[in-house]
């Protein structure tokens, strides 16, 4: 009995650039209800191959072939989509194959509610009336769990939370009933126990559908729990593929292996003593809360608020890193910037003895202690300003009696510090970073950017580093060097963390104390083997557990 035909086989597909290959001939297929996860680090070419597919690559050179179709799909007989006049592939497109976008925030249209956009692509694709089509859009926004799906539907992306977006994602791309879904990092941004959502999400309706999913990722906790087989890219080339349990306990290239490898490994001073009443940072009772109006006639004479943290006590030790977990909206990026003394807060917080004051002239000696590493680095550096004045700008502002040249010597010093000297690589003549203090911040890749992002906060020798999600945004290969560089530091320098993000094997590798945040509160806290390794509160088990 033979096997049915593939839903789309790709033979031979290769992209360039202006004559530079950046993906070389691979070939791969997907059957009909099949999930197929495209694994591998940044620049290994797997979005552009699933964005070619439906050549939404511009200026982008496609060779090979992608033929689509099953006995049972639309179209009904196979079809070349490279060889598809335009005309053609866009009755496809959303259609027969829709796609879920990584950044719902720039994927969505900022100038139409959620409900009309969805209702757009109906309208479209299955020529339904405007009213019908609206009708369908808040069906489908229910279906893909989102609560007060009529309320929502006319609700614009930036009044919806990142989980609900990336659900109102979800359904545009599930409007048609399309028969394979290319999802692009579908929960890269999403804290764990929303992405464990948006998979079972993913999985349920590929089930009730019968629905082939591509699925585009760097995170290999994902691929465990959703694909069935996986493919492995590197530099543009298919390494290796095959089913997810056979490939993960036995990968046969050395770069399947790495991807496997590269877990976050704990590597932090243990079991020191802390000294009795010495610590970086105090915290005792806090609460932030913003002020919210009031609907109605009360509105008028009195505002509402709402509290964002309630009640947080903690204490950081010198030399030591205190984690802050929970999911989105929990409260834990509202403590960070309370612990930064940049939102007003009640209760007491003290950095290095002293307290934060409502008058930003006095918090100036403060602010040189406690120093801040962003998420993105790439919107956290200013594209107009070069290495060397991203770096020296603290300097400017705490050492202003620095002559030019001792300012220079002290950005190299800091940018050796995190790995990013201008000297050759061991066995290498040429120079790693040629040119690097006159370079822009667009030149580098995440990770290259992040230990820029290190070494602005470190030049002014702190004390305390508040890390706001380090590695949230990088590959995993990637964010195992970040995190072995910020251990390093806190070993050699002494430097204390107040680490807030919502992955447990980040923790793991790092912290020595952790609470756990839920709607503002800290639910737990204690040392982090005893939190994760038998965690009582129920909301932690749920955390632990999805990992």
């Amino acid at each position: 009995m033979t096997s049915p035909a593939p839903l789309l086989e790709v033979k031979k597909l290769s992209v360039a650039f202006a004559g530079k290959a950046v993906v070389h001939g691979i070939d791969f297929s997907i059957a009909a209800g099949e999930k197929l996860a495209l694994v591998g680090e940044s620049g290994s070419g797997k979005t552009v191959t699933a964005l070619s597919l439906l050549r939404l690559v511009q200026n982008a050179e496609i060779s090979g072939q992608a033929w689509f179709g099953a006995q049972d799909a639309r179209p009904k007989a196979p079809v070349d989509l490279f060889t598809l006049p335009e005309r053609a592939l866009r009755s496809i497109r959303g259609r027969d194959i829709a796609m879920i976008f990584q950044e719902p925030m720039t994927a969505l249209n900022p100038l139409f509610s959620i409900g009309d956009q969805i209702a757009e692509v109906v309208q479209l694709k299955q020529g339904l009336t405007k009213a019908k089509s609206l009708q369908m859009a808040i069906q489908l926004l229910s279906d893909t769990g989102i609560t007060e799906a009529e309320k929502r539907a006319y609700s614009y992306p930036h009044q919806l939370s990142g989980g609900q977006r990336q659900r109102a994602m979800i359904a545009m791309a599930l409007a048609c009933q399309p028969k394979l879904l290319l999802a692009d990092e579908p929960t890269t941004a999403l804290d764990v126990t929303l992405r464990g959502q948006i998979l079972d999400l993913l999985s349920d309706l590929q089930r009730r559908n019968g629905m082939a999913v591509l699925l585009i990722t760097h995170d290999l906790n994902l691929v465990r729990r959703f694909a069935d087989r996986v493919a492995v890219m590197e530099n543009g080339h298919l390494v290796e593929q095959g089913a997810v349990a056979e490939v993960f306990a036995n990968p046969q290239h050395p770069y399947t292996r790495k991807l496997i490898d590269s877990k976050p490994v704990r590597a932090v001073v243990e079991g020191a003593a802390d000294m009795p009443g010495v610590s970086v940072m105090q915290a005792s009772h806090v609460r932030v809360a913003y002020p919210v109006a009031i609907p109605g006639f009360r509105g008028w004479f009195k505002s509402g608020e709402f509290v964002a943290v309630k009640d947080a006590s903690f204490t950081i030790p010198v030399g030591k890193t205190l984690g802050v977990i929970g999911e989105s909206g929990s409260g834990k990026s509202t403590l960070a910037l309370a612990s930064l003394g940049l939102l007003p807060f009640q209760g007491k917080l003290q950095a290095a003895g002293q307290s934060w004051s409502k008058r930003a002239a006095r918090n100036k000696a403060i602010r040189r202690l406690v120093q801040v590493v962003f998420q993105d680095p790439f919107s956290s550096l200013s594209p107009r300003m070069t290495v060397e004045a991203i770096v020296e700008e603290g300097l400017l502002v705490h050492e202003p009696l620095l002559t030019q040249a001792e300012r220079r010597q002290r950005v190299e010093q800091a940018l050796a510090d995190v790995g990013m000297g201008e000297g050759a690589k061991p066995g290498a003549n040429a120079p790693q970073f040629a040119g690097l203090l006159q370079r822009y911040p667009h030149e580098f890749s995440g990770g290259q950017r992040q230990r820029l992002a290190i070494a602005r906060a470190l030049i002014i020798n702190p004390r305390l580093l508040v890390l706001d999600e380090p590695t949230s945004a990088l590959d995993v290969t990637i964010q195992k060097q970040v995190l072995a560089l910020l251990q390093g530091l806190q070993r050699q320098r002494g430097l204390s963390y107040l680490l807030i993000t919502h992955d447990v094997d980040v923790i793991r590798a790092m912290a020595h104390e952790v609470i756990v945040m839920k709607d503002g509160a800290v639910v737990e806290s204690g040392s982090v083997e005893g939190v994760l390794n038998a965690p009582r509160h129920p909301y932690t088990r749920v955390l632990v557990a999805q990992m």
